[in-house]
């Protein structure tokens, strides 16, 4: 198989690329897995190389879309600026009651008057349903780098910082709760990513993660081309739970659960990437879509099931900051004592 990029045609420039080693170990020993395209949004006519470290297993884009074309990778038409009821009917209900029991689940631990932060919180879905659902007395912020997201989120009402979490002006050991879901796969490094939450949480805060699960059934079948957790060329970084569990480690966050989650969206993706890449007729493509009930239905049921056996489409990890760390020696600190103590970077 040849692992080269394909040539673009005049009206589709080919992208500016970045290379990386593996997140999580900084070697450059990755074997390529699959190679694809952007089945989705056709962005660019480029061809993008998926790695798999031989250390951990961590499966991550090399070469990867350079920073300077975020921009383009993610148009004015992508899912994540406008999921809506208006655009996609019955899957948007669905999934705003699955995903308001989970975020209430992660949430029972909490106070009257926890400080909650959505890192990467797009047009802010997850905070709405936070909103809605959840107690009065909730501090609900988000951060995301995207002034399209941002300002569709602050357009309904949402308290919503511009930036990255490292680059954000926010407090350090004031959050009670920081949610990363379908975040960490999208960043260049999500190492930096998760050591600037850990430094925001309260000792004793916890963090959730969820993202794209690599050892499944669906990455199995389409993982050398059309798996839809490639979302190519947008997702950078993959996990299992060995490498996700490392991710949090490295942090310096204790784990407390990792397990996986159902969710029908890899599979239905999958189908439709392998369709599109067959030049299949349109309409039935769409049969394949985030607002396709039928073929949601049906992978949910078998996500379902796979789910049970701990091979759902989803990883979901919870992990807490500890109680006694340099971070919250310094807090605790009287103006009277000596210098701070340096955490991940931090002073």
């Amino acid at each position: 198989m040849q692992w080269s990029h394909a040539a673009s045609s005049d009206d589709a420039a080919p992208l500016a690329l970045a290379y990386q080693p593996c997140c999580l170990c900084g070697v450059e020993d990755g074997m390529p897995v699959a190679v694809g395209e952007d089945f989705e949004y056709h962005t660019s006519r480029d061809a993008f190389v998926a790695m798999r470290c031989g250390s951990c297993g961590l499966v991550y884009l090399n070469p990867r879309p350079a920073d300077s074309e975020l921009d383009r990778i993610y148009p004015p038409t992508y899912h994540a600026f406008q999921f809506n009821a208006e655009n996609f009917g019955l899957a948007h209900r669905v999934r705003s009651r699955l995903e308001a029991r989970r975020l209430l689940s992660y949430c029972r631990r909490l106070g009257d008057t926890p400080r909650i932060l959505d890192v990467g919180c797009g047009d802010g879905f997850h905070l709405q349903l936070l909103s809605e659902y959840g107690r009065r007395g909730w501090k609900l912020e988000g951060v995301d780098a995207s002034e399209r997201a941002v300002q569709a989120a602050r357009d309904a009402g949402l308290d919503i910082h511009l930036g990255t979490i490292e680059s954000a002006d926010l407090p350090a050991n004031a959050y009670d709760l920081i949610l990363l879901i379908a975040t960490v796969e999208h960043v260049a490094n999500p190492s930096a990513v998760l050591k600037a939450a850990a430094h925001l949480l309260k000792p004793g805060g916890h963090v959730v993660v969820v993202t794209d699960n690599t050892a499944t059934l669906d990455f199995r079948l389409f993982g050398t081309r059309h798996w839809g957790g490639y979302h190519f060329p947008r997702h950078w970084n993959l996990f299992d739970k060995r490498s996700l569990r490392l991710l949090a480690q490295h942090a310096g966050l204790e784990v407390e659960m990792l397990s996986t989650a159902l969710s029908p969206v890899n599979w239905v993706y999958s189908v439709r990437n392998r369709l599109v890449d067959r030049h299949a007729p349109r309409w039935l493509v769409e049969r394949f879509s985030l607002k396709s009930p039928v073929s949601l239905g049906v992978f949910t049921v078998l996500d379902g099931i796979l789910n049970a056996l701990g091979r759902g489409a989803l990883l979901k990890l919870v992990a807490r900051k500890p109680r006694h760390t340099a971070d919250a020696i310094q807090a605790d600190r009287q103006p009277n004592q000596s210098a701070p103590v340096e955490v991940n970077g931090h002073a």
